[in-house]
């Protein structure tokens, strides 16, 4: 007998059929024992009247795990419940069998959670994903970047999976460092995100690149951000701004008429804003444009534009980049600058090109205040989900923003040679962006966090609670690697 979903049963009225899953819960009226049986496709209601049945049914508890067969019939006249799909149909047990018993759960995983201590539902996440939301979640999410592969793959994209262990390159914010065991004293960085290699697949002349890209920041704490996260990275060549936004604007078009039709987009096509006039309007460059802010249905999409390419921080600035500044180990270091009193950093990425307008002045290397970028940003409901720009295809073009950061000839050939090196080769003009994948869902799911959309999240500080990681490790493995733990200050 092959088993039979919670969502099928109403197929089988009238006939045995068999079901594996979960006890929710137990509820005794004497003569008769019911559970609310769940699978991953919903619930069930189930009735012990068998007397020989009864011994074993009483033992049941909450999250014991069964499989039993039993008869489909529909609930008396009156006792149906409408809340569920198969709340017509009960089932009316014929044979049991426990095939694992569950110590009572620290938490109710019938409920939303979200009253429950944060902490407390991270140590436990595999009992907190058993929640129905955060199946309805993660199973949406899968959903989801089902339908991104498909659109990409009919717009003729190739997805390429790109190197998690990588060099480390100033990108805007500290790696996560990995000791390179077979060459001591050297370490790969994991990606911030793919930008370098994804530019790289245009080199190759793959033309339309995309991934689902894991990315790793070791940043300082914030509420909306975790150590490793979830893109769509893309790239394509040959492309203008407006290509690559209209393609992208296309895409989420897509997904919400296609997956989320109960929402409504505000306005198609989206708005599109100049960097300059949000902020002065709105005081933030990802404006929240719905003009229903309590309707969670309402989705505002915009276009952000014409950034600002540079701006100027003073050299002690957590925000200057490290490589600009002598002695520096690692982001935030204090210093000198190796070159003059101005301190320049990028405001979305080194990899950006300016409108063909500022290039001239780009190559030159003057009135860097007034440069534009290249660069677009979709934001959502006051969230930014995704960024992008026109690349710098050209070396010259290149290394003149690493100049403007103050790197000289040295320290550019030290982080981005390869990269120079590689423009050298007939590279096509190309553009692409990145999503937040997590954002996105969270904001579609109408979540108040990422972390609710994550099957495995981190807390804000970085740690796994439910493997107690980061860890320890033995003086053993610190030796393999050439390492030695310093005394705490």
């Amino acid at each position: 007998m092959a088993r039979v979903l919670t969502k099928d049963i109403e197929k089988f009225e009238g006939k045995e059929i068999e079901l594996a899953g979960w006890v929710e819960t137990r509820r005794d009226h004497g003569k008769l024992i019911f559970i609310d049986f769940r699978d991953r496709s919903g619930l069930a209601q189930v009735v012990f009247a068998d007397k020989a049945l009864h011994e074993k049914a009483d033992s049941l508890r909450s999250e014991f795990v069964i499989d039993l067969k039993g008869e489909v019939r529909k609930r008396p006249k009156g006792m149906e419940n409408s809340k569920i799909p198969s709340g017509h149909y009960e089932i009316s047990a014929k044979n049991l069998e426990i095939l694992a018993k569950a110590e009572t759960p620290p938490f109710d995983v019938a409920t939303g959670g979200l009253d429950v201590s944060e902490e407390v539902r991270m140590k436990y996440r595999y009992l907190d994903l058993r929640r129905p939301r955060l199946q309805k979640n993660i199973r949406h999410r899968s959903r989801l970047i089902n339908f991104i592969r498909s659109f990409l793959d009919n717009e003729e994209f190739t997805e390429i999976e790109t190197p998690i262990l990588g060099k480390s390159t100033p990108e805007g914010a500290r790696d996560y460092l990995v000791p390179a065991r077979l060459h001591p004293g050297k370490f790969y960085a994991l990606p911030q995100a793919p930008q370098q290699y994804k530019q790289l697949m245009m080199v190759a002349g793959f033309e339309r690149y995309y991934q689902i890209a894991r990315c790793f920041r070791d940043e300082d704490t914030r509420g909306d951000r975790q150590p490793e996260f979830t893109q769509l990275d893309l790239e394509m060549s040959f492309v203008k701004r407006e290509d690559v936004m209209e393609l992208n604007e296309k895409l989420l078009i897509a997904i919400i008429q296609k997956l989320y039709p109960e929402k409504k987009i505000q306005e198609i096509p989206f708005p599109r804003l100049t960097y300059e006039e949000v902020v002065k309007k709105y005081g933030n460059d990802r404006p929240d444009l719905r003009k229903d802010k309590n309707d969670p249905n309402l989705l505002a999409f915009c276009w952000i534009i014409d950034f600002p390419f540079f701006e100027r921080v003073e050299p002690e600035s957590k925000r200057a980049h490290p490589e600009l500044v002598e002695g520096s180990s690692g982001s935030g270091s204090t210093g000198s600058p190796q070159t003059s009193k101005e301190v320049w950093t990028f405001t979305h990425n080194p990899f950006s090109a300016p409108k063909d307008e500022f290039m001239a002045d780009l190559l030159a290397q003057k009135n860097i205040p007034k440069i534009i970028a290249s660069q677009y940003d979709i934001a959502l409901n006051g969230w930014e989900i995704g960024g992008g720009s026109i690349r710098n295809h050209k070396p010259n073009a290149l290394k003149a923003v690493l100049s403007i950061m103050g790197m000289d000839d040295k320290k550019i050939n030290e982080n981005f040679g390869h990269m120079l090196q590689a423009f050298s080769f007939g590279t096509p003009p190309h553009g692409g962006i990145a999503w937040g994948l997590d954002r996105l869902v969270m904001i579609l799911e109408n979540e108040p966090n990422i972390r609710e959309v994550i099957a495995l999240p981190k807390t804000g500080d970085g740690r796994d609670l439910m493997t107690e990681a980061p860890s320890e490790v033995s003086k053993g493995q610190l030796k393999e690697l050439h390492l030695k733990i310093g005394e705490k200050d």
